[in-house]
């Protein structure tokens, strides 16, 4: 009854935007919202990278008709700065961009190619009870044939930072199987603060990188590290595999599509359906016709081809058959 009662409260939202293709899937991002969450009360934040040692080149939006866009949609630029992360991983934005939302406010953070597909104040978030996507295949850890199991890896971990292994485990799962082990998809996660989240996520990722138990020798951390701290942060915060309902994120609300080839290769008919009625308004279709990806598979009619080859009713299983196919039939664009 506690995810009800919190059904409808005001939060923000965050997606990471930068130079780049970011920075299209976040003007997508923020139209789809918009138009899908028309009385969206909170809001809604582009963290925006600032330029300085750990980047290479100016990480900040550089297309001034997508800044013009997202003021229209009355998004919020939001800087921070890679202090610990950057170009050399960028999945850590994520963790230092927690920092610079509004501390103590309730706060929704989505990777940014994600969809919009519904109304995101029906969802029942339970701020005090932190979650993420489960829409995961098992990534990490590559178990080594004699190397620890999955149980003394992840115990090890949970040990390191004083956290209690046993109850994080769902029972119902077999032993040494990925799935009786907390794990998420960093897609989208939600607290009632994100400064004591960012903090948390944080530390906790760094002592990873830095001093991992021997346990996690040979264990590969790019791209996982981000995955591979988040439960710990989750289930040290209270939350856990079961702190929404399932259907709604990564169901009718939200879409986390990874790529427009897969989008269009594996996600449900409501989304193909939202991605183009939010990129068909003209102002909005000249800026996103920048974008190769975009301009071929969405403007060109590409996708519904693509679409044509798969029975979205009998997938393949593995993720990676899907990309190998698309590759082969001239589709694949990132």
């Amino acid at each position: 009854m506690a995810a009800k009662a919190q059904q409808g409260k005001t939060f923000n939202v965050m997606v990471v935007g930068q130079n780049g293709r970011l920075q299209y899937e976040a003007l997508l991002f923020a139209a789809s919202l918009r138009r899908f969450t028309p009385d969206f009360r909170g809001r809604l934040f582009i963290a925006e990278p600032q330029p300085g040692t750990a980047w290479q080149k100016d990480p900040r939006i550089g297309n001034g008709d997508v800044l013009a866009l997202l003021d229209e949609l009355e998004v919020e630029i939001l800087p921070f700065e890679n202090n610990y992360f950057g170009e050399s991983y960028p999945y850590g934005n994520k963790i230092e961009a927690l920092a610079a939302l509004p501390e103590g406010e309730p706060f929704v953070f989505f990777d940014t190619d994600t969809l919009i597909t519904g109304d995101l104040m029906q969802v029942p978030f339970d701020f005090g009870r932190p979650t993420a996507s489960l829409r995961r295949e098992g990534t990490w850890p590559q178990i080594e044939l004699y190397g620890p199991g999955y149980g003394r890896i992840w115990k090890s971990l949970y040990d390191k930072f004083g956290l209690d292994f046993e109850s994080s485990l769902d029972l119902s799962q077999p032993d040494e199987y990925w799935r009786r082990y907390l794990y998420f998809n960093a897609g989208f996660f939600f607290y009632e603060c994100p400064r004591i989240f960012g903090e948390t996520f944080l530390s906790y990722a760094l002592a990873i990188r830095d001093d991992p138990p021997p346990e996690l020798i040979g264990q590969v951390m790019d791209p996982w590290l981000d995955q591979v701290a988040l439960p710990l942060v989750i289930h040290g915060l209270g939350g856990g595999r079961d702190a929404l309902p399932d259907g709604y994120l990564d169901g009718t609300v939200s879409c986390h599509y990874r790529l427009f080839p897969m989008l269009y290769a594996r996600e449900a008919d409501h989304v193909v359906a939202a991605l183009e009625e939010v990129a068909a308004p003209n102002r909005i279709k000249k800026v996103l016709k920048q974008y190769d990806p975009i301009k071929r598979m969405v403007y060109q009619n590409r996708g519904q081809k693509a679409r044509a080859l798969f029975d979205q009713n009998d997938l393949p299983r593995r993720e990676q058959a899907i990309r190998n196919r698309l590759r082969r039939e001239g589709f694949w664009m990132r």
